[in-house]
């Protein structure tokens, strides 16, 4: 199961259930993908395909709702808010 936590601008904003606990966010269009850590920063894991441009674009996205998507990553994943 992939839930969608938000698009945006195009991109799609997801987790894969089956990956790694450490949190983070895949970001989707119809050619390109990239994965993003959360936490203990934002960065930049993977792209497959994104421009540096969009990368940026994508950056500001996850800056900007940040604190939302490692709300529903742990909530999506069952563990404690406050963990």
């Amino acid at each position: 199961m992939s839930p969608t936590f938000k698009k945006e601008r195009g991109y799609t904003f997801k987790i894969y259930s089956n990956e790694e606990e450490r949190l983070h966010i895949n970001v989707v269009n119809d050619n390109d993908e990239a994965k993003f850590w959360l936490e203990p920063q934002i960065e930049l894991a993977n792209n497959y395909g994104f421009s540096e441009k969009e990368i940026n674009v994508i950056t500001k996205i996850i800056q900007n709702n940040a604190d939302t998507f490692r709300k529903q990553y742990r909530q999506h994943i069952g563990k404690r808010i406050d963990d």
